[in-house]
């Protein structure tokens, strides 16, 4: 079996030199380059057949790991990255996912750990360390932030204001008038007043105005 090939993308010369040896002693495992940032490594990409996993750093000088994952994900679709770095947040772990990267380790991830998520990455499965899992499960859990309700215009009267609300649902007027118990006829002129009070041109325009006035 082809031994899964791997790209390492990190600025710190020790690291990179140290998870080669560390991952050219594994069965079924190659590094075919190292690059120190984010343009070292779209320069390899390049001139270079694609490897099968791309080991990248979050941050780095000139090109970080999410810009770097950004561009591959657009120029080089086929190579899957996996961040691996020191940098624990959420700003890092979702801005990373959202880039396209199929995976998110710290760096003092168990050596087999890495292997193993390496192979999966290769495979197209995503691979979350287990902080990042925490990040993303705390996000999916979190309750939802309350939607502000819209604020009254004082050009509006009480009940002009209760139809303007209405019409931003994309109800019609025989709908307004039996959702507020008044009579189509005058729910039209609500509206009719409405348009004139706030200047817009139809009930597209006033539902799209609702929409905007929130808290």
């Amino acid at each position: 079996m082809r031994p899964v090939s791997v790209l390492i993308v990190d600025d710190q010369i020790l690291l990179r030199q140290g998870l080669r040896k560390l991952l050219e002693i594994e069965d079924g495992v190659e590094v075919v380059g190292d690059a120190s940032d984010g343009v070292e490594a779209l320069e390899f990409l390049a001139s270079a057949p694609p490897p099968d996993v791309a080991l990248v750093d979050a941050r780095m000088p000139r090109m970080d790991g999410i810009e770097l994952i950004t561009r591959m994900r657009a120029e080089h679709p086929g190579v899957p990255a996996v961040i691996l770095t020191t940098f624990d947040d959420d700003e890092l772990v979702f801005g990373g996912l959202r880039a396209g990267a199929r995976g998110y380790l710290l760096k003092d991830v168990p050596p087999e750990e890495l292997v193993l998520a390496i192979r999966q990455a290769a495979r197209g499965e995503t691979v979350l360390g287990g902080p990042a899992a925490d990040h993303l499960v705390a996000a999916l859990t979190a309750p939802p932030a309350p939607v502000p309700s819209p604020v009254r215009p004082s050009a509006l009267s009480e009940r002009e204001w209760e139809v303007a609300r209405v019409v931003g649902t994309g109800a019609t007027n025989r709908e307004i008038a039996r959702t507020l118990f008044i009579t189509e006829g005058t729910a039209k002129n609500h509206v009719t007043s409405i348009l004139r009070k706030l200047d817009l041109r139809d009930r597209t325009a006033l539902a799209l105005w609702v929409g905007e006035h929130r808290a």
